[in-house]
């Protein structure tokens, strides 16, 4: 690897971001086991970090990265109940089920499918839909 393209400031910011996913997806785990949820399209984490964690995920969707239909960071500490890992206490995780129905095409759970003229798409997949 060529010295020009190493970035010491984010390999840091994606390491956070790594460890932030890695526990989101061991609640998640968690979840399915006791058969909760199927699917990680089925949950809507709230994720509690400290503020360094919460800086590195400052333009980065926590659903996305986290594969969940919805997903909410909270600076400041978790509260006992929540999944943690040993290694990663600053990062806390509660599991919720998402909320709406699932769109046919995303798989993604939202309130807004049906919403639109295509009553089994979100807004975005009707959208993408009506552009092809």
């Amino acid at each position: 690897m060529s010295e020009d393209w190493r970035d010491d400031l984010l390999a840091a910011k994606w390491n956070k971001v790594r460890r932030l996913r890695r526990v989101v997806t061991g609640a998640l785990e968690i979840e399915r086991i006791e058969k909760r949820i199927g699917s990680s399209l089925q949950a809507a984490p709230e994720v509690y970090a400290d503020d360094d964690t919460v800086a590195a995920m400052k333009d980065i969707d926590l659903a996305e990265i986290s594969i969940t239909s919805k997903a909410t960071l909270i600076a400041g500490a978790a509260p006992s109940n929540s999944f943690f890992l040993e290694d990663v206490p600053e990062i806390g995780v509660i599991t919720k089920l998402a909320k709406g129905e699932k769109c046919a095409r995303c798989w993604q759970v939202l309130e807004e499918v049906g919403n639109n003229k295509h009553k089994d798409l979100c807004n975005r997949c009707s959208q993408a839909v009506d552009k092809t």
